[in-house]
């Protein structure tokens, strides 16, 4: 099988339910989103596992979050209601794991104040980038889901998803006795 297939050259591509849309989309566009995200977090959890091991967990729960953003990605790419309904959900089940997550990494931390610049060691700098882009991919897929209820489960994914990759570079700088750098306002 040829990677290439070439119904991509005129400017469209087809969906999940076969229908063929602008690659400028806004459907596209939000699964684009959500697939650069993807390739962020696979890159976020090589350096993870390339410092030492106190940090090394988060890698085995990126890799449980990018087989979602698989289901996350191909839910977009549909606008069928009938062919929705028979792909891979996100749930109730996997919203909360995502908020105990959010909970059991934000326990150790120091009660944050004041907004932090995003930085610190390398996997905690990439895990905001990864933040940064998951809202990007939030905003875009908010575009064509708040008009289509069946889609609300994804937007709530997304939005805790952003605040665990938040929680998580905080976390991850804790672990490595990184300072978080407080946002100062006098420098504006």
């Amino acid at each position: 099988m040829k990677i290439y297939t070439k119904t991509g050259d005129k400017g469209t591509t087809k969906l999940v339910d076969g229908s063929c849309v602008e690659k400028f989309n806004p459907r596209v566009e939000a699964y684009g989103c959500v697939d650069e995200l993807n390739s962020a977090l696979g890159v976020t959890k090589n350096y993870l596992l390339n410092e030492d091991s106190s940090v090394h967990e988060i890698a085995e729960h990126i890799e449980v979050i990018q087989s979602q953003l698989f289901s996350v990605g191909s839910l977009l790419a549909t606008a069928s209601a009938d062919v929705f309904a028979k792909l891979p959900q996100i749930t109730d089940t996997h919203i909360t794991q995502l908020e105990k997550w959010v909970d059991h990494y934000t326990e150790p931390l120091p009660a944050l104040k004041n907004f932090i610049l995003p930085g610190g060691s390398q996997s905690a700098a990439f895990l905001h980038i990864c933040r940064t882009s998951c809202r990007r991919a939030e905003r875009r897929s908010s575009e064509i889901l708040l008009a289509e209820q069946h889609y609300e489960k994804v937007l709530i994914y997304l939005n805790r998803l952003s605040d665990l990759l938040f929680t998580w570079s905080r976390w991850v700088n804790f672990k490595h006795g990184q300072t978080e750098i407080i946002w100062k306002k006098e420098n504006v």
